[in-house]
């Protein structure tokens, strides 16, 4: 089913609460990470509004989707919104990064239900996104598959569950990151999604200076993946590019999301400094008051 006018203006509001409560986070945390949280409010908010199976009361209900962080720095984007939709308080977000907080500048799966790895080293989530996708299959084989490949899949079967994986642009640097792709690839992982957060920033500077990446789509598209390319920031876009990898059954799907890093907050938009740092405390203050005068303002471009 299409999405909504009506829903995609509520989803809209979401990202705009989301991006909020970061800076809000990263203020009162005075460390952690600016610019890649706040270039992926848009998607995050489609993840956990609209496109994820997923249950916060019940976090470790079976048939859930799972949801894999690869670039684990991003993750006050991930707090923001899972507190938003019900897995813990709201103000519980203030703690990011404190001593014995569940909420840890970079996600621990065993401290807070709902995250379904601990990440740190880039490089590793699309292998560990791979091996979860990989077992569904492997249990769903009992199931009856038609000779032409169409599944016969029952309510609740391993084989109806999807594995996506958030990765920034900067460590496809990562040499297991091509080992992965490539794995996927041969064994047709179609139950795996990857979302690429393509800010064109990396710690040190822009990538394209630091390692150049393009063409991504090339790359991909080299080791057997469906391809699609969308604006991270268009969220109608990017549930359409879900739904697309949902119909792809004979290999898995990337989508490269061209983000802003820093969205919604001018001064900071595209500068690779505020990749790793936070905004002091006036600074929060200005980012907080361009962020809430942005509300409404934004010209909506539906399909």
């Amino acid at each position: 089913m299409a999405v909504t006018d009506k829903e995609i203006f509520a989803l809209e509001k979401k990202a705009e609460k989301i991006r909020e409560t970061i800076v809000e986070m990263l203020v009162e945390a005075k460390s952690g990470h600016t610019a890649g949280p706040l270039g992926m409010a848009d998607i995050f908010a489609a993840l956990y509004f609209h496109v994820l199976r997923h249950d916060p009361k019940n976090p470790a209900w079976e048939e859930r989707d799972r949801l894999i962080l690869s670039n684990g720095h991003i993750v006050p984007v991930r707090y923001a919104a899972m507190a938003l939709s019900g897995y813990f308080p709201l103000e519980e977000c203030l703690t990011l990064r404190k001593f014995g907080s569940r909420l840890q500048g970079h996600p621990e799966r065993v401290r807070l239900p709902g995250l379904e790895t601990t990440s740190g080293p880039l490089g590793e989530g699309l292998s560990q996104a791979n091996g979860i996708a990989y077992a569904w299959l492997m249990d769903a084989k009992k199931e009856k598959i038609t000779p032409n490949g169409d599944s016969h899949f029952a309510e609740g079967s391993p084989a109806q569950r999807r594995v996506y994986v958030v990765m920034g642009d900067g460590e496809q640097d990562e040499g297991n990151v091509w080992e992965a792709v490539m794995w996927a690839g041969k064994n047709k992982l179609h139950n795996v999604t990857a979302v690429i957060d393509r800010n064109n920033i990396q710690i040190d500077g822009m990538t394209e200076d630091i390692m150049p990446l393009d063409s991504l789509r090339a790359k991909y598209e080299s080791f057997n993946w469906h391809v699609l390319e969308v604006d991270g920031h268009n969220i109608r876009a990017f549930i359409e590019a879900v739904d697309e990898a949902k119909a792809i059954y004979e290999k898995p799907t990337v989508i490269i999301a061209h983000t802003i890093p820093g969205k919604g907050v001018p001064e900071i938009e595209f500068d690779y400094h505020w990749h790793g740092k936070p905004p002091t405390k006036e600074e929060g203050k200005q980012f907080l008051k361009e962020l809430r005068s942005m509300k409404g303002k934004v010209p909506h471009e539906y399909s």
